[in-house]
């Protein structure tokens, strides 16, 4: 007799539930609003949800920047029970984080929380020698200087966020966002991650990474080369060779290659994987179809080469994506 498909556990939130947000004078306030809005607002609704608090880095009422003070709770000690912990920015990059800082944020990691920086924060994160030999991102416009000063980071620059396990880093600003709602997902899973993102208004996934946003002279044709990118987005089940998207953009392939990675900072091919692979998550979290329909679906042409794509840029099979993230 067959046994019927294990469905995936439900999922009740982390083991401690603890996140605890630094605040130091110089706060930037949109990273620490977004740490607020996605692990402090109370949500009834969602059982075992986070318990949210405040950690002073610097004494007495702290400056916050639009002209905000801020008071919390308690100091650095309040690391030693958190599970998740979150630095929403920095006052500088070039503003050295206070050695007890680094000292409560490195006994924080060994003893197994998990660290969010936002933006700048990587600095701090940074400036501790966590982030050597991992993967990290953070603002563009930071990305030379932390090259700099932490050789030994591998530094992923057009991407929104890395997870790294424990050591988690978003890029500039709203890309604390796209994080935050990562972290939710892999707590409790992608109905409730879709929830609260519903609740702020904002997508639960953002096509694409920070790349996008990077100051660049548009190539002389970027009205018509985005509608090339719609055009391409309606069918990504179809074959579509350089020669056809030439074609339709009524430009040499040559030129095409040249506006496409000076519009998007990659190729045709490598913008089609991408597209494709998001696809493919949508359809796994969504629904039971077979991996063989999805690849048709979705342009691969076959499930092996589906698996081929999930591995080497998910480093997970879209089986096992499926288990994890489908409703």
């Amino acid at each position: 007799m067959n046994k019927p498909p294990k469905r995936p556990r439900a999922r009740s939130g982390p083991c401690n539930r603890r996140v605890a947000a630094l605040v130091y004078d110089g706060l930037c306030t949109f990273e620490f609003g977004i740490a607020v809005e996605m692990f402090g607002l109370a949500r009834p609704e969602i059982a075992s949800w986070y318990e949210f608090e405040l950690c002073a880095v610097d004494a007495g009422p702290m400056r916050a920047s639009g002209g905000l003070q801020v008071i919390a709770q308690g100091g650095l000690e309040r690391l030693a029970q958190a599970g998740t912990v979150i630095v929403p920015g920095w006052r500088g990059v070039d503003a050295a984080p206070p050695p007890a800082l680094l000292d409560a944020l490195r006994a924080a990691h060994a003893r197994g929380a998990r660290l969010l920086s936002f933006c700048s924060g990587v600095f701090v994160l940074a400036a501790a020698g966590l982030l050597d030999g991992h993967r990290a991102t953070t603002h563009w416009r930071y990305v030379q200087a932390l090259a700099e000063r932490y050789p030994r980071i591998r530094i992923e620059p057009g991407v929104l966020y890395v997870d790294e396990g424990h050591l988690l880093t978003s890029a500039g600003s709203a890309a604390a966002l796209d994080l935050s709602l990562h972290l939710i997902r892999r707590d409790y899973g992608p109905q409730i991650a879709n929830q609260v993102a519903r609740r702020a208004v904002v997508p639960t996934h953002r096509d694409g990474g920070q790349a996008q946003f990077i100051p660049a002279p548009l190539p002389e044709q970027g009205a018509a080369l985005g509608t090339l990118l719609e055009w391409m987005r309606r069918r990504l089940e179809q074959p579509l060779p350089l020669s056809l998207l030439a074609e339709r953009a009524r430009v040499s392939e040559r030129t095409l290659l040249r506006r496409f990675e000076e519009a998007t900072g990659s190729t045709p091919k490598q913008w089609l994987t991408r597209e494709r692979l998001d696809r493919a998550r949508s359809l796994l979290e969504g629904g039971s179809l077979p991996i063989e329909r999805i690849a048709d679906i979705c342009g691969f042409g076959s499930a092996d080469t589906l698996r081929h794509h999930f591995r080497r840029t998910l480093q997970v099979s879209p089986l096992r994506y499926r288990e994890r993230f489908g409703s």
